[in-house]
């Protein structure tokens, strides 16, 4: 083999073993070692999007990347969420999402491709209870009150929800299925319109999440019958929970957010997002953000996949009850 032509092979070898050196590192580096999206699948200024946008600074902290939030709405959360289950299982591709997107939505709608299979349960967040209301003309001010009037006029009454197959349906179902009552359901395209009609005495019930809920509560424009988890939401103690009456002694949802991942995502990636979210529930000034919206933080011992398969069996349960098909 002449010199120059040695010289130039020599050349395109040692080239080739620094792409391949390259790659390797690059493909060794250890997580995180670029930015991290988190979806959200809902546009900005709603719950899930400030929740996650919380929980997104934290994360940047203790992982020392940048932590972006991108909003993709649609179809319940349900476009953002099947990005998520479609990426790739390498950690930065993260979802925040809500009951909705991740357990609801495919209960209720055949419309959904993805299932809670397709993810990678991080961790549970935060939740927020629901709250049962009135207008100001239906008249009951309490829930017994509510039992009484609803019992005795069988189909006159209607509540409102945000939509057909929400967490706010459900809970709207299960007071029917466990207080024995007949009402009809009127799903809104959203809270607006709902709230709208309930303070204009267009429709006598209504279930709100109850941050959106306690400004007109506190402007004593509806009047709040009892909020939907088993124990009373600490951020108004004065409300009773529906829980509290013999009828519904078994009442207990709201809405919660979650961390999630694509599935088979590698348990080192895992764990270390794991940490890192742990670590945020315990910092004070995360709590503090996160109680003044109105969420109760998650405790860090929660086991999150037995806690997902306990809320999806008692969604199930509604929505049959409810005979719910999209």
């Amino acid at each position: 083999m002449n010199r120059p032509h040695a010289l130039r092979r020599a050349t395109v070898l040692a080239a080739l073993a620094l792409l391949a050196s390259g790659f390797a590192s690059a493909q060794d580096a250890p997580y995180p070692s670029k930015p991290i999206t988190i979806v959200v699948g809902y546009p900005p200024g709603g719950s899930t999007d400030l929740t996650a946008r919380t929980v997104a600074t934290e994360l940047g902290q203790r992982l020392g990347v940048p932590v972006v939030i991108e909003n993709i709405g649609g179809a319940g959360g349900a476009i953002g969420a099947q990005k998520v289950a479609s990426a790739a299982p390498d950690g930065y591709t993260l979802l925040v999402g809500a009951s909705n997107e991740i357990a609801i939505n495919k209960l209720v709608t055949k419309k959904v491709k993805y299932d809670i299979q397709d993810f990678t349960a991080i961790g549970l967040i935060a939740t927020q209870p629901l709250v049962l209301v009135a207008s100001t003309q239906a008249g009951p001010k309490t829930a017994a009150e509510f039992v009484q009037k609803v019992s005795q006029n069988p189909g006159k009454f209607s509540y409102g929800s945000s939509g057909v197959g929400t967490s706010l349906h459900l809970a709207g179902e299960m007071v029917k299925q466990q207080g024995r009552l007949f009402m009809t359901h009127i799903p809104y395209r959203g809270v607006a319109p709902l709230t709208n009609d309930l303070m204009g005495n267009n429709i006598e019930y209504g279930v709100f999440v109850l941050s959106s809920g306690l400004p007109h509560i506190k402007s004593g424009k509806v009047i709040a019958l009892g909020t939907t988890e088993a124990k009373r939401a600490l951020q108004t103690p004065d409300i009773p929970a529906l829980a509290e009456s013999p009828q519904f002694k078994h009442l207990d949802i709201g809405v919660w957010f979650a961390l999630m991942a694509p599935a088979h995502l590698p348990k080192p990636v895992q764990e270390k997002i794991k940490k890192a979210l742990n670590d945020t529930l315990q910092s004070p000034d995360f709590r503090k953000k996160l109680e003044a919206s109105g969420s109760t933080v998650s405790a860090t011992h929660v086991d999150i996949d037995r806690f997902l398969a306990a809320e999806v069996a008692k969604y199930q349960k509604i929505v049959a009850f409810a005979k719910i098909e999209e």
